[in-house]
């Protein structure tokens, strides 16, 4: 839960950021960034949604990862292709907030 808040976090702080290009490439950005969140919530239910021995709980992992990153892929393709926002805000955004996922697990506590 703390990781996605704080990519939550990310997606504001990196809309305000590109704010100062623009209302479009703001939206980019914070839509690049809760995509990721999105992407790890779904995951998170995957993964620990029930207890099971080490082949179910792997199995949890590789369906959560798989999803999370159809989500990722999926949600930049509607932000670029359908709401033709700018791409590198975008990718800004998604970039910011998955360093957000790697680095907690290296910074505990």
């Amino acid at each position: 839960m703390r990781i996605i808040l704080l990519q939550l976090a990310v997606a504001l702080l990196a809309g305000l950021v590109f704010l100062a290009l623009g209302h479009r490439e703001a939206v980019a950005a914070a839509a690049g960034a809760t995509t990721v969140a999105l992407g790890t919530a779904l995951m998170s239910v995957r993964l620990f949604g029930d207890v099971g021995g080490a082949g179910q709980a792997l199995g949890r992992l590789l369906t959560g990862m798989l999803l999370k990153w159809i989500v990722i892929v999926g949600g930049l393709v509607v932000i670029l292709f359908q709401f033709k926002l700018p791409p590198l805000a975008a990718i800004t955004g998604l970039a910011a907030a998955y360093a957000v996922y790697l680095l907690a697990f290296r910074f505990k506590g």
